[in-house]
């Protein structure tokens, strides 16, 4: 079962996942995709219980703590988020802290030391493991972090963002004092990093660089210069969730934790 995962391009890695592993074990795969609206959930939910589905891959489009009206009385694992309600429910994430602290090493290590952080929505749970990060990861390398620095590249709530990583990212850019390297929530707005830096005349890499967070390689393969990049591992989210599903099918229910699959680097030109 997804929110909307299911009609999202990075996240189609997911299902991938999911059905590279099903289909080793020669399981059938069901999607359902709820669009996010509980009623569907719920609808969804009567369905799999009418059909004896034998368990659920409870899937959302992006890293999110979720709550459940009712626990699931069907064997279910979470997957691209968790839940605080039921601690013992199996789930598989991104970890997004290691993955922030990646990013802010890569620049640092590149001897940059006026970096700029251009973030998701701040109500996103990865904008907050990331933000953590790279404030822990600045603090540990004894590097001043500039608060005017740190700004969100979407406005709005929640599902109904507006993107305006271009306009911040060229604010930050214009002053004489200006950072050298600007992390990113995504590879959207690492592109609109780009564009900004382009419409400013700064060369990437040479007057500033980005570094992006995805690795979306509709983006990140294709900007000029392409995207040095943290990846988040959604095939293997997928595949690595399935598995547990198919270890509780065949009885074994040892390990109920949440699993949180790293981030890696992907070097490219940008950074």
């Amino acid at each position: 079962m997804t929110d909307v995962v299911s009609t999202t391009p990075n996240s189609v890695e997911i299902i991938r996942g999911v059905q590279d592993s099903v289909s080793t074990a020669r399981q059938s795969l069901l999607i359902a995709n709820t669009s996010g609206a509980p009623e569907i959930e719920q609808r969804v939910w009567r369905t799999f219980r009418e059909h004896r589905i034998d368990g659920v891959l409870y899937a959302t489009m992006y890293h999110r703590r979720i709550r459940f009206a009712a626990r699931p009385d069907i064997p279910t694992v979470l997957v691209n988020c968790s839940t605080a309600e039921e601690p013992d429910l199996p789930s598989v994430i991104p970890d997004d802290y290691e993955g922030g602290q990646i990013a802010a090493n890569r620049a640092l290590d590149r001897g940059h030391r006026k970096i700029g952080f251009v973030t998701l929505n701040p109500q996103i749970i990865a904008a907050q493991l990331r933000g953590k990060a790279f404030v822990d990861t600045m603090t540990r390398r004894r590097c001043q972090i500039r608060s005017d620095w740190i700004r969100p590249g979407y406005a709005g709530e929640v599902g109904e963002e507006i993107l305006c990583a271009f306009d911040v990212a060229r604010d930050m850019l214009q002053p004489t004092d200006r950072p050298t390297v600007l992390l990113t929530g995504n590879d959207e707005i690492a592109m609109q990093c780009l564009f900004a830096a382009q419409s400013l005349n700064l060369r990437v890499p040479d007057d500033v660089e980005v570094i992006g967070f995805d690795d979306f390689h509709m983006i990140s393969a294709q900007v000029i210069p392409p995207l040095t990049t943290v990846a988040l591992p959604y095939y293997q989210i997928g595949m690595r969730a399935a598995d547990r599903l198919l270890s509780i099918l065949a009885g074994d229910i040892s390990d109920m934790s949440v699993e949180r699959l790293p981030c890696p680097l992907v070097e490219r030109a940008s950074g």
